[in-house]
């Protein structure tokens, strides 16, 4: 590993350099997931327009896409070992601007699919070690608020994507345009991310100070078992098949079912975005400060309500109850999961354990877009959906409370 990548001095102190660290955090998941993965459900209902696609086939693109993250997160853990982190997210994030482009100039849907398949590939491989990379950085105190900060940016391309792609859809194949403008935008932001990432702290005061709390840290939980690894796993597998329905289906509902224009839908969507800047940090604090397990249980009921609040038939009023509960908490979970898994694994093994808790999360968004598609297809709409997620969430909020411990420190 050459000592350029890992060297925090370029730009100051390491105490200093982490919180650029954080910047480039941010940036990457603006670019991976922000753009990479939310954009998506902007750009499906005209697509799915010019494409003549069913409900059924939108849920087929999402579904492939977490099919190519699934995938990926396993070998997060070797790949980082392998080159390091800066140079895997700068690669994957340029796997997921050309995948995207190359959409933009797709003209079938099976291409397209195949595509995203790899644009969720560069997600997870970008998405993963920026995660993992917080704990190297952060000690635990401060390990929730840091990662809070990170997830800022999948807000920002929730942000981008309803403000813009409304714009392009105005002209002729607008939809392409998006994809091509996106696509070029996630290039962008891995240039710099390969400008701005150092693979972890110089061996100084702050290496010796994080180091020497995350080995007390460690000394402490060193008979964590696997079943806890495994309840984390079942909790994130619960978040990632509930969020992923609101996430792909929601603005196609209000277009379908509400009967809003494009443009109105995508700023309501960019209402979310703006909500979820807060989220990650705020949440992040609360876990630091109190517990990750409180944090968890209490987002998970605060996303039932989101969910339950979407359905059609419900009033004005509850779609934008939804917009709020879904928006200020949008990214905690995320958050607090990274911040629990760094506590109980330590710098060296987090990437590893993060990207099976990952893992397990994928199987779960695999399984979301397609069958709340389905179920769409079969009742004639998202309701039903809607529904059944909150049902679920309610469940991730009972497993979250029986979180053994605080894991704080």
């Amino acid at each position: 590993m050459k000592l350029s990548e890992n060297r925090g001095s370029s730009f100051g102190r390491p105490e200093s350099y982490r919180w650029v660290i954080v910047i480039a955090g941010i940036l990457g998941l603006f670019a991976c997931l922000g753009i990479g993965r939310f954009a998506l459900g902007m750009l499906l209902p005209a697509m799915g327009e010019s494409l003549q696609l069913t409900y059924t086939q939108m849920g087929v693109i999402g579904t492939l896409n977490f099919c190519g993250y699934l995938g990926a997160v396993l070998l997060c853990g070797r790949l980082t070992r392998c080159f390091g982190a800066r140079t895997l997210i700068s690669a994957a994030l340029l796997l997921v601007g050309a995948s995207m482009i190359l959409i933009g100039l797709a003209e079938h849907f099976f291409l397209i699919t195949i595509l995203y398949f790899f644009t969720g590939v560069g997600s997870a491989l970008s998405n993963v070690p920026i995660m993992a990379l917080i704990a190297a950085w952060f000690e635990p105190a401060v390990r929730g608020r840091a990662s809070g900060m990170v997830v800022i940016g999948n807000g920002l391309g929730i942000i981008m994507a309803g403000w813009l792609v409304p714009i392009f859809n105005a002209s002729d194949h607008g939809w392409r345009l998006s994809w091509l403008f996106l696509g070029g935008t996630v290039i962008g932001a891995a240039g710099v991310c390969w400008l701005l990432i150092r693979n972890r702290p110089a061996v100084d005061s702050l290496g010796r100070v994080v180091a020497k709390k995350q080995q007390a840290w460690q000394l402490s939980s060193s008979n964590a078992s696997q079943r806890v690894f495994a309840h984390c796993a079942l909790i994130y597998f619960l978040f990632g098949f509930t969020y992923v329905i609101y996430v792909t289906f929601f603005v196609t509902s209000l277009v379908q079912e509400r009967f809003l224009s494009e443009s109105a839908a995508g700023y309501l969507w960019s209402w979310v975005g703006l909500l979820s800047l807060g989220s990650g940090p705020i949440f992040g604090y609360l876990s630091d400060r109190f517990s990750r397990k409180g944090a968890l249980t209490a987002v998970f009921c605060i996303q039932a309500v989101a969910y339950a609040s979407a359905t059609a038939w419900l009033p004005e009023m509850f779609l934008y109850l939804s917009i709020f509960c879904f928006g200020i908490v949008a990214w905690s979970i995320p958050t607090v999961m990274a911040a629990l898994i760094g506590d109980l694994a330590g710098p060296e093994r987090t990437t590893a354990i993060f990207g099976f808790v990952t893992f397990i999360f994928g199987i779960g968004q695999i399984s979301g877009p397609y069958g709340a598609g389905l179920l769409a297809e079969l009742s004639g709409g998202f309701s039903a959906s809607f529904l059944g997620a909150a049902a679920l969430a309610l469940a991730a909020a009972a497993l979250s409370a029986r979180l053994p411990g605080s894991f704080r420190r």
